[in-house]
């Protein structure tokens, strides 16, 4: 429906494969997440998965369900119902979690068949009873848990691989780990051009979350290079996705993530700006996109950039201009003094008869 943006160059638009290539697609409306700091409210029906797990669907997914054996990858917030204590966030974390269906631990349990219930992109809040949670003990390490606490999710399913797919990601050869990575952002770039943003965005997380952290780490030379170049798009499109759903602190982070390792990457800067200067952060968007400009001096989408912030300062300093001159006003002009005849005609008077007085005097000399 819009067309590619016109500040876009060739340089910036005309991605390789591995990128996205539209920057301005039509809005899509991302519903936000709950704020985190208490259990959502959820009006849906009470579906019963299980006599101690119950679900209320938040937000409609789409395709199949997964099955046993299916790895799973998914976000979550967890409480405990009781005192309504947070004790798990996974999105505070930036960091997916892998559920294998049939092979979890005993305290996901519950989580496990809430899960296998739902579809990809689905987002639902889930009431496990304590016996397939965190059970009779608890837990007094790390989640913190009490005893016999029912517990309370926000999950989102970000999607699954089936069993044919292959293994879980500890499982998997360094060579697996990317291919499969770069499968899900290749088809995270079909769904962004048929312009299925949360559907792409879901596939692109999916592939960050084979390359996390602790892999990343242990990581060098080509192995490293690999990966960096599959991940490093990722967050690029993810990027690209929430700047269209006006989601802009996520699109910083997003890009702040690729900056972390390339901090002269162009595209991190180039969006990073965008976003920026979406949420009114002139100084620091002009700051993004003057640094792009030094690694891509000809391309036209940095220079209309800046020029759109040097019209907008130009904007805003004629509107405080306009605002500062009601407060004061303008200058008082001086009033006329009004001409007092009297007194002109005394001094008219008084001249006329100096005059005369001069006058008779010569004459007698």
């Amino acid at each position: 429906m819009v067309d590619v943006e016109e500040l876009q160059s060739k340089k910036l638009d005309q991605e390789d494969e591995n990128e996205i290539v539209t920057e301005n697609a039509a809005f899509v409306h991302g519903e936000p997440l709950q704020d985190g700091t208490g259990p959502p409210k959820v009006d849906s029906e009470v579906e019963v998965l299980h006599e101690k797990v119950t679900k209320q669907i938040m937000k409609e997914g789409h395709g199949q369900k997964p099955s046993k054996y299916s790895t799973c990858f998914l976000h979550y917030r967890a409480w405990t119902e009781s005192t309504q204590h947070k004790f798990e966030d996974t999105w505070s974390e930036q960091h997916s979690v892998e559920l294998v269906i049939g092979k979890e631990k005993k305290e996901m349990t519950g989580l496990a068949i809430g899960v296998s219930n739902m579809k990809s992109g689905e987002r639902a809040f889930l009431h496990v009873g304590w016996e397939l949670g965190y059970g009779k003990e608890g837990s007094f390490s790390f989640p913190n848990v009490p005893p016999m606490a029912d517990i309370l999710y926000e999950v989102e399913l970000i999607g699954f691989d089936e069993t044919k797919e292959g293994k879980a990601r500890s499982d998997m050869t360094v060579e697996e780990r990317i291919g499969a990575a770069d499968r899900r952002k290749m088809d995270g770039n079909v769904y962004f051009k048929e312009e299925k943003l949360e559907e792409a965005m879901q596939q692109y997380e999916m592939a960050i979350a084979y390359m996390g952290d602790d892999f990343m780490f242990q990581l060098f030379g080509k192995y490293h290079d690999m990966a960096l170049a599959v991940k490093n798009p990722c967050h690029l499109n993810m990027a690209a996705c929430l700047i269209k759903l006006k989601r802009y602190d996520e699109a910083i982070g997003q890009c702040g993530i690729v900056l972390a390792v390339d901090q002269n990457n162009v595209k991190a800067l180039f969006r990073r700006g965008k976003a920026r200067a979406e949420l009114g952060q002139t100084d620091a968007a002009r700051e993004d996109f003057i640094n792009a400009r030094k690694y891509a001096p000809e391309d036209k989408a940095i220079a209309r950039e800046l020029h759109l912030l040097a019209e907008h300062d130009k904007a805003v300093y004629q509107k405080q201009k306009e605002i500062y001159k009601g407060i004061f006003g303008p200058p008082p002009t001086p009033k006329p003094k009004k001409t007092n005849w009297l007194i002109l005609f005394w001094q008219w008077l008084v001249s006329l008869l100096y005059s005369l007085f001069k006058r008779e005097r010569h004459k007698a000399d």
